[in-house]
């Protein structure tokens, strides 16, 4: 029968989710339920996926400020230089709080116009008008606040940074401006890295220009402290906050999870079911120019059928370059043809010319990131089918 439908994206309402609850049962049986109540037949290579909030909340991967700030002070004895933190109040505030809490003094050194995921501080253009290198010029507080204003908000959330990172971290506190990461080795040569993206470089940077003790964010509460949470992998990348004294954490253990609901799913099924977590997806907002990935990666955990990356043909390359003069049914039939014998591997090969060439679970992250929105929508589970069918598919 021909298929008239290609990939279609659910929401999938789960209850709420609290730390040691089952959540391979509450998963499954959400998804059953799902399928059953609207007579959903589950196909092979359908993808289920799950927040990672959901998983980190019912492992109770929660930490404390009071535990930063012993990690913190386990790991630095002087002055700190934290550099490149991204401009959040979910995601850097409260670990601000927590790293101001070890009681050591502070330099911060925050990149300009913007962050690393384009939250921007000022005015690029200001910035050009005022005759700013930000490729060379340091700037200090008092530097910032001469030339760009004593308040200064974010087009969205109206949050003046430099003075909430200010407030937050205390007098013990001081703040600089540059976008070259060795800048802060003037003030003290101890450095908690704390970009995101950029960590492993600027890293390497710091030890190789003569920086005593360097570590980062995916350093912090890589083990528990004091009974906290933690992550062996990221530590506290990738981490929210969940009050005014506490963050979750990116959850661990996620290969274990993922095979677990595979299995239980494609039991019920009779079916390949695929299944990965995810978190924030991989895109950029034309508007406010931020970059959406401020986790370090989209997917913590996937199962095996969800590795690699897109192996498709550009349908509209052969159809202007190769059936140009072809009838409908000729051009059907060729495209058919050509998508059901093309190679395994088309990589460099021009029919491929504008296809998209990402990660699969970068890609599916993204949709369902979009799919399940970081508000009120109830829909922590997002079921995937015919992403893997093409117009050959039957």
């Amino acid at each position: 029968m021909e298929r008239y439908i290609g990939t279609v994206v659910r929401g999938i309402r789960t209850p709420i989710v609290k730390k040691g609850d089952d959540l391979v049962d509450i998963v499954c049986d959400s998804m059953i339920k799902a399928v059953e109540s609207e007579n959903i037949q589950m196909r092979d290579k359908d993808v289920v996926a799950i927040t990672e909030s959901l998983v980190a909340r019912s492992q109770g991967n929660y930490a404390t400020v009071d535990q930063i700030a012993e990690d913190v002070r386990n790991k630095f004895e002087g002055e700190i230089g934290l550099v490149f933190p991204i401009l959040s109040r979910n995601r850097f505030s409260i670990l601000l709080k927590g790293i101001a809490n070890s009681g050591r003094k502070l330099h911060l050194l925050l990149s300009y116009p913007s962050d690393e995921v384009g939250n921007h501080l000022m005015d690029e253009k200001l910035v050009y008008e005022k005759k700013i290198n930000p490729f060379t010029d340091v700037l200090e507080e008092e530097d910032y606040r001469r030339i760009f204003g004593e308040e200064v908000k974010h087009e969205f959330t109206g949050i003046d940074y430099v003075s909430l990172y200010k407030e937050i971290a205390g007098e013990n506190c001081e703040i600089h401006f540059s976008n070259d990461p060795k800048s802060i080795l003037k003030y003290t040569q101890d450095v908690l890295v704390c970009s995101v993206h950029t960590r492993d470089m600027i890293k390497t940077e710091l030890k190789d220009s003569g920086a005593n003790k360097v570590y980062g964010l995916d350093d912090i509460l890589t083990e528990s402290v004091n009974g906290s949470g933690y992550n062996p992998d990221f530590g506290l990348l990738g981490s929210n906050l969940s009050s005014d004294s506490s963050v979750k954490l990116f959850p661990r253990d996620g290969n274990t999870f993922v095979r677990d609901v595979q299995k239980k799913l494609s039991d019920y099924s009779n079916k390949d079911i695929e299944v990965m977590i995810y978190g924030d997806g991989a895109f950029k907002d034309p508007v406010g120019k931020i970059w959406e990935l401020a986790d370090p990666v989209v997917s913590p955990a996937h199962t095996d059928g969800l590795k690699g990356t897109p192996n498709e043909l550009k349908i509209k390359y052969i159809a202007d370059t190769e059936l140009e003069n072809a009838s409908k049914e000729e051009r059907e039939a060729a495209i058919k043809e050509r998508i059901s014998s093309k190679d395994d591997n088309l990589v460099g090969k021009a029919e491929t010319l504008g296809t998209t060439p990402r990660r699969i679970t970068d890609l599916l992250g993204s949709l369902c990131d979009l799919t399940s929105g970081s508000g009120d929508k109830g829909t922590p589970v997002v079921y995937v089918q015919g992403y893997f069918d093409n117009y050959a598919s039957k």
